[in-house]
């Protein structure tokens, strides 16, 4: 496994108190897999990889995250910054084609980073690798920011994210903000990545997209993941209620009228003991005001009393 989560919470702190951006996420990752984590805003999604990165600003996660062989929440933060960020995992933050600094041309901003995780390698080697990787050509690297278009500075980000040659990488929403088209291109990029062996954790709230690059996938609601397995498993068998309201407020090309999950996402700040989804849910029983435990799926498993088997 390259990545162990197990027991995972995340809290921020708040003058009006604690929100329990993540509660008890459990999940694992081969080498060379795939995961798709996805859910409504403000579900946790953004909290669990950043969790993982550890760059949890204002908050403080819990539990065990084992990223090869080693519990990084139990090391210094200098240790995971000289042995992991960016060797090992790195990440592509949510609208991160705005994060560029338009005062600095684009290799400016590569050696920046270099610099910062103190490569010790060729910087000129290291910048080209990572831009053909991308299918963007050494002429960008004398142009500022402005000069480029959408879909090159999120594959200017994306490149940076691979300049380290990690062997994990997170991409929280890396197709926010694109025109189609510009999507297409950086959701075949990401296809290319796995191909060549790089594990991704895809962050989205858009499950056509995972369908076409995620081995496994984790549903979230109210922090917590409900629901997680094999891609074939979710959309060929969804077992949570909310998994299923999910693939059904999708459009197909057979022409079915979307459906919509009534009611509104609970709040973190107080989370319920129960199942966080009984308000909203169409299916609920009296055993769903007791807190749902993880029955097993095939592949994975799913918080909800309508599998439990006793």
């Amino acid at each position: 496994m390259v990545l162990i989560v197990n027991g995972l919470s995340a809290q921020y702190h708040t003058s009006k108190g604690s929100v329990y951006a993540v509660d008890d996420v459990d999940f694992n990752l081969s080498d060379g897999e795939s995961i798709g984590i996805a859910g409504e805003s403000a579900c946790g999604k953004s909290t669990l990889g950043l969790s993982i990165v550890r760059m949890l600003l204002g908050g403080k996660a819990n539990g065990k995250i084992i990223l090869d062989d080693t519990s990084i929440l139990d090391i210094s933060e200098s240790d995971f910054t000289r042995k992991f960020r960016w060797k090992k995992i790195s990440m592509i933050f949510q609208g991160a084609m705005n994060s560029l600094d338009p005062v600095f041309t684009i290799r400016e901003q590569f050696v920046e980073v270099l610099n910062q995780h103190n490569f010790a390698g060729n910087f000129d080697d290291a910048i080209l690798n990572a831009l053909h990787s991308v299918s963007l050509d050494d002429v960008i690297l004398k142009k500022y920011p402005h000069e480029l278009s959408g879909g090159m500075k999120q594959r200017v980000i994306i490149a940076m994210a691979l300049l380290l040659e990690p062997k994990f990488v997170i991409a929280d929403e890396p197709t926010t903000a694109l025109d189609v088209l510009i999507q297409a291109q950086i959701i075949n990029l990401l296809k290319k990545l796995k191909k060549e062996g790089m594990s991704i954790m895809l962050i989205t709230h858009d499950l056509a997209v995972l369908s076409e690059i995620a081995d496994k996938i984790g549903i979230m609601y109210g922090g917590q993941m409900v629901e997680f397995g094999s891609s074939y498993e979710i959309y060929k068998n969804p077992k949570h209620p909310y998994t299923q309201g999910l693939l059904e407020s999708i459009p197909t090309l057979k022409g079915n009228i979307p459906k919509y999950i009534k009611g509104n996402p609970p709040s973190l700040m107080e989370p319920a003991t129960q199942c966080r989804f009984i308000e909203r849910c169409p299916l609920a029983i009296d055993k769903c005001k007791m807190v749902p435990p993880k029955f097993k799926t095939d592949t994975g498993y799913v918080r909800c009393w309508l599998y439990d088997q006793s």
